[in-house]
């Protein structure tokens, strides 16, 4: 499957996710930031991200450092998701190499991380708010693959996440993926 296709998709759910929300300041599984804090991560990671696909360098993914959601969080959401896939679109990005937060990555690797980080985010959302995600179980499943086969080629300074948690065999594939990326589904 194409991985712009597949990161559409989960923008896409996390976008629904993010239009949900009632309470901005509730704390969220990543025990630094709030609701509003970690929505304010992605849409800097979206903006993070389409600016090294058009060659320049990449701002900072800390939401404390400045605050681009405004008055209408969800809509900056969609707003910055719909600028970078139209990024992820444009000919040749997908084979390009780029240096982005976890090192230098073809375009599709880069696509497939920005899809990783969304659907756990989007766990941490749906945690944090008591909404039920609405990922794709088969993108989701492509996005364990993915991780299992590049977790150990990243450096330990570099993972993003913690390391993997047990997790329950009947568990759903974004309970996995949680549990692969360090978060505590049981």
């Amino acid at each position: 499957m194409n991985p712009v296709a597949d990161l559409a998709a989960v923008l896409d759910s996390a976008g629904d996710l993010i239009a949900g929300i009632a309470r901005w300041d509730k704390p969220t599984p990543c025990p630094e930031w709030t609701v509003r804090e970690l929505v304010n991560h992605l849409v800097l990671g979206h903006r993070l991200f389409t600016d090294v696909l058009r060659g320049a360098p990449g701002g900072s993914l800390d939401p404390k450092s400045e605050d681009v959601l405004g008055a209408d969080p969800a809509a900056a959401y969609r707003r910055a998701a719909a600028k970078l896939l139209a990024e992820f679109g444009k000919p040749g990005v997908l084979a390009g190499q780029y240096t982005v937060p976890a090192g230098s990555v073809p375009g599709a690797a880069a696509a497939r991380l920005l899809g990783t980080e969304h659907l756990v985010h989007g766990w941490d959302l749906a945690v944090a708010t008591g909404q039920k995600p609405a990922f794709d179980d088969t993108v989701v499943a492509r996005h364990i693959e993915f991780s299992q086969a590049k977790i150990a080629d990243l450096p330990p300074g570099r993972r993003p996440f913690a390391p993997p948690v047990p997790v329950a065999g009947d568990a759903s594939p974004l309970d996995r993926l949680a549990a692969l990326l360090g978060r505590s589904p049981n």
